[in-house]
């Protein structure tokens, strides 16, 4: 065996995991500022932030994803604003629902914000998962992007702040927060992984989508079991996140399934390119 066959398979781990030496510090150093002055959270800008950043990470992966096919300019346009201009849309209802109380229990008998996290992925996911033009997007784009992507997943540790000053129950916080921690962390050396095009980069990938999925599984879970309403099970000493405050409330209403959707096309573009290979073999 020679070394060119060994390195793409050990050069990009060692790498992979080299990175986490500065990036997992920096999470730490983020969680110590918003314990250390918990005035930033409250102020909403974290949570401003965060929803931007998502919007236009989103925005930009398209657009590049989209130079990478043989559409025509047209077509690109077309099928960027055919994506974007519903994302935008629903992030501005989300912001004035938040902004305007919508989310808080008592305002509807309805199930509000448990909808606004299943309803855009039961809309949405049959046609990005479907879709023909998609699927020629995720096929010209490079796999390490959709999950270099999630990277902003580590904000997820206001949740453990939060549950340090006693602003949200441990039942939630405790396990929502470390498990978008860990998605956000491991999101790093799993897009070196995927990157090398091999298949256990690619098995690295799909293993980091279903931690990210269950992440989401056992949040939104906790989440309704300590928040006041039908599905309450555990009755806090604090308000939980479904207690619909802003502007914590928009990180369920707008990241959560954005995400989503971002592991669901990620899972779509592996499978594809494990077809391609063996179709190529």
């Amino acid at each position: 065996m020679t070394v060119e066959a060994v390195s793409p398979a050990i050069v990009p781990s060692r790498d992979a995991w080299r990175g986490l030496l500065w990036f997992a510090p920096l999470t730490a150093l983020w969680l110590l500022v918003m314990y250390r002055w918990p005035t930033i959270p409250a102020s909403g800008v974290p949570t401003t932030a965060h929803q931007l950043a998502t919007h236009g990470l989103i925005a930009l992966g398209l657009w590049l994803g989209l130079e990478h096919t043989s559409l025509t300019p047209a077509q690109r346009r077309a099928t960027w604003l055919a994506i974007m201009i519903p994302d935008t849309l629903w992030l501005a209802v989300a912001w004035s629902a938040a902004i305007n109380g919508v989310f808080h229990p008592d305002t509807s008998s309805l199930p509000v914000l448990p909808s606004a996290i299943l309803v855009p992925v039961l809309i949405s996911a049959p046609l990005l998962l479907f879709s023909k033009r998609i699927g020629q997007v995720l096929d010209s784009m490079p796999a390490s992007w959709l999950v270099t992507l999630q990277l902003y997943r580590i904000f997820g540790s206001w949740a453990l702040a939060a549950w340090l000053h006693g602003a949200l129950p441990g039942a939630f916080a405790l396990p929502a927060g470390i498990g978008d921690v860990l998605t956000g962390l491991f999101a790093l050396p799993a897009a070196i992984a995927v990157a090398t095009g091999t298949d256990d980069g690619r098995r690295a990938a799909t293993l980091w989508n279903i931690l990210g999925l269950a992440d989401f599984a056992v949040a939104i879970t906790m989440g309704m079991i300590t928040s006041p309403g039908p599905w309450q099970l555990i009755v806090p000493d604090v308000q939980s996140i479904g207690a619909g405050d802003y502007p914590g409330v928009l990180t369920p209403a707008f990241v959560v399934p954005s995400s989503i959707l971002l592991h669901m096309l990620s899972l779509r573009q592996l499978r594809r390119r494990s077809r391609a290979e063996v179709a190529r073999r």
